[in-house]
């Protein structure tokens, strides 16, 4: 575990006199965490539009999506632009 470091934040009691408080910080979530959390919202943003028949691929003047799975992507693909931790699609091996 991560250990709490502490800020001193000034805290004036009269005019001539200063004293010193330590003050708790809170701790950094994790990397991973911020990114999945980055990738979850996205995809659901984007299923939104696709549900609102709004969702376009390419760009707006392009044809509208009608395919669940080609909404998956566009979000994956959207998100990953972001930043968000996903792994890419594993690719199939060929017998």
């Amino acid at each position: 575990m991560a250990k709490k470091k502490s800020v001193i934040k000034k805290v004036t009691v009269k005019k001539d006199v200063v004293k010193l408080k330590p003050v708790k910080l809170k701790p950094v979530k994790h990397a991973k965490k911020i990114g999945a959390k980055k990738g979850k919202l996205k995809i659901k943003r984007v299923m939104e539009e696709f549900k609102e028949h709004k969702l376009h691929s390419g760009s707006k003047k392009g044809p509208e999506v009608t395919n669940p799975k080609q909404a998956i992507a566009i979000a994956l693909s959207e998100a990953r632009k972001e930043g968000a931790k996903i792994p890419k699609k594993k690719k199939r091996s060929k017998k």
